[in-house]
């Protein structure tokens, strides 16, 4: 498939007589892909029942006939205010039990029933009208679920939901109580309606309800887009999309993709840095104009595995954003090298926020494709360029890489709710699994737990929280080198310790007596170099030893191909444990020059510079924000 890139365009923001004369623009620039209508629904209906979609009809008439394709929204993420007056109980209430009030986007419920028909209702209506338009290439539905921390509801209707979800999973409430461990503190339940939501406690609330709520939380999102999917399947052939977001790890993206056929989501790399990535101030000050070397690859691999191997970005940052902490501009080169790094790692379209940034609004800060006068901002020359090399490139194809990290948003789940250690993150630990496999010049691919394993040379399994029997089976059985740790199969489905004690693999002799959090400013130093850093555990059994840490505990253990790390590497223990897994697996290792990142595809191999300075590989000399590509027959 070609590669091709996009823009959002907000029609209903701009006065008529403008759209033919941006959608040539859009042409000349080299974009293909056109993303409308998402936030549009009071231009839809102003009304109840008042339809008012002919100048949808003229928008996209006028993009289409342009030659742009159409990816059309669902307006279901910003509810008009006539909605409210209608359904005045469909706001969600946070934690803290205040409603969250119109005014702003994303101001719905998931557990609202009625609010549900009403996405059912219009994006039918939607359906029924441009399903079959000629110039609607694609669809997209809602818009971030989960962004503004939304995935999770404590209203009337989530509890009522909730209640009704625990009846029909447990049967009982003695089956409940048992699973809960409710005999703990006396939190025994008589009846179903007596179970609140697992907020407002005086202190915390019991971990497996917590789990089950935020379980119940990730299927309402799973089924809310499901209606919609629904309605629309009948109606066209186009494809359904959503778009995710970075660390948005609240609800489960890989069951909400079941319903649709292309998983994308929306790159910020400056914005992210600074508010999602747990990054250090060295990181920060270092990277601050080109992102976080391997957060945006880590989303792409990862949504290519929920898209089931097809991936889009439906956002990418063409300039300064305006709401993280601070937001300056991409170094020169960095829009350039972020699309080029999406499509090598399986991207068929980026497509980038926004055409012409908007004067008024909450956004008004956020850099465009133009300014807000429609003279062209830095962005657009970029896209020009990249639209160039597309089409002088060809067709680029992905291979399966020979490095897979296994990911669960379950895992998740649990360690938010007991991280035993204040800064202990699931996503953090996978970042880092991730960052090391990239400093060695590594291809990874991003998989689920039940995700088909074969062929791959090397499989890492970090902090997966719950593993089943068959799971531990099939790594064992594995042909290759496996990794699995720290802080794996430490969990039973219902969050409690598990007996035997963790980890409990096949042919593993080795079991987890103790576990602590370690502090910032300490570690657990390993023999000859590297340490533990944030999570430590001790040892025991009769497995082969590997490394070991200068107390004498084991810190990473072997039978065969398969290994227990007993602990949260820092970068140096991480490259050391990297390097002996390349050397099991059969695997090319690489000391990357800092902020250097390699990928290949079926037939290139991709080289990006982050850093901030020139850096030199394969005989050339790479400025800071580059990329270059190789024939993958050229190299070692």
């Amino acid at each position: 498939m070609k590669q091709t890139l996009g823009v959002c365009y907000y029609p209903e923001q701009w006065p008529e007589e403008m759209w033919a004369e941006d959608a040539a623009r859009m042409k000349a620039a080299g974009l293909t892909w056109v993303r409308i209508g998402e936030f549009a629904w009071s231009r839809m209906e102003p009304k109840p029942g008042d339809l008012q979609l002919d100048w949808l009809d003229r928008a996209i008439d006028v993009l289409g006939s342009t030659g742009l394709k159409v990816i059309l929204g669902t307006p279901t993420a910003t509810p008009p205010r006539w909605m409210l007056d209608k359904h005045p109980d469909m706001l969600a209430r946070g934690e803290n039990g205040q409603l969250r009030k119109f005014g702003s986007r994303r101001h719905y419920c998931f557990s609202h029933a009625g609010y549900r028909e009403e996405c059912k209702r219009i994006a039918t209506i939607l359906g029924k009208r441009y399903g079959r338009s000629p110039h609607i290439h694609a669809w997209q539905i809602d818009n971030e679920y989960g962004c503004h921390d939304t995935a999770v509801s404590y209203s009337e209707h989530a509890e009522a939901g909730f209640r009704d979800w625990l009846a029909q999973r447990y049967q009982s409430t003695d089956a409940l109580n048992r699973a809960w461990g409710n005999v703990f503190w006396s939190m025994e339940y008589a009846d179903f309606d007596e179970i609140d939501m697992p907020n407002l406690t005086v202190t915390e609330a019991n971990p497996a309800h917590r789990l089950d709520f935020q379980r119940y939380s990730s299927d309402q999102v799973v089924a809310f887009n499901k209606v919609q999917t629904d309605a629309l399947r009948p109606l066209t052939d186009a494809p359904l999309v959503h778009n995710y977001m970075c660390r948005i790890l609240s609800f489960d993206h890989f069951k909400v993709a079941a319903d649709l056929d292309i998983a994308s989501w929306d790159s910020y790399p400056l914005g992210y840095l600074l508010d999602r990535l747990g990054s250090t101030e060295e990181m920060k000050q270092r990277y601050a104009r080109q992102g976080d070397p391997d957060a945006q690859p880590l989303h792409h691999d990862l949504y290519r595995a929920v898209g089931k191997g097809r991936m889009w970005v439906m956002e990418q940052q063409p300039g300064p954003v305006n709401w993280a902490s601070w937001n300056p501009a991409p170094l020169p080169g960095m829009t350039r090298l972020w699309a080029w790094e999406a499509f090598a790692h399986g991207a068929e379209v980026v497509s980038y926020f926004r055409w012409r940034q908007a004067p008024f609004g909450q956004e008004q800060h956020h850099a465009g494709l133009l300014r807000p006068d429609s003279a062209d901002a830095p962005a657009l020359h970029a896209a020009k360029s990249v639209s160039e090399e597309l089409e002088a490139f060809g067709p680029i194809e992905t291979a399966q890489a020979p490095v897979v990290v296994l990911f669960d948003y379950d895992a998740s789940w649990i360690y938010d709710i007991q991280p035993q250690g204040e800064d202990f993150s699931y996503f953090l630990l996978v970042l880092d699994t991730y960052r090391a496999l990239r400093r060695a010049g590594l291809s990874i691919d991003i998989a689920p737990v039940d995700g088909d394993l074969s062929g791959y040379n090397l499989i890492m399994a970090p902090g997966l929280a719950v593993m089943s029997d068959a799971l531990k089976a099939r790594l064992a059985a594995h042909e290759g080198t496996v990794i699995i740790g720290p802080r794996a199969a430490a969990k039973t489905e219902h969050g409690a310790i598990p007996i035997p004690l963790p980890p409990s693999l096949p042919g593993l002799d080795v079991t987890v007596a103790l576990t602590e959090s370690v502090q910032p400013g300490s570690s657990r130093q390993l023999t000859d170099s590297g340490a533990f850093i944030k999570w430590a555990e001790d040892l025991e059994g009769r497995a082969e030893t590997v490394i070991t840490r200068e107390d004498g505990v084991p810190a990473l253990v072997r039978s065969g191909g398969l290994h227990y790390l007993g602990g949260w590497p820092d970068a140096e223990g991480f490259d050391r444990i990297i390097r002996h897994a390349c050397t099991e697996a059969g695997l090319a290792y690489h000391r990357l020059p800092e902020g250097f990142r390699l990928r290949d595809t079926k037939t290139h191999r991709f080289g990006f510079n982050y850093a901030p300075e020139p850096v030199t590989w394969n005989g050339e000399t790479l400025q800071p924000g580059d990329v270059r590509w190789w024939p993958l027959d050229a190299q070692d």
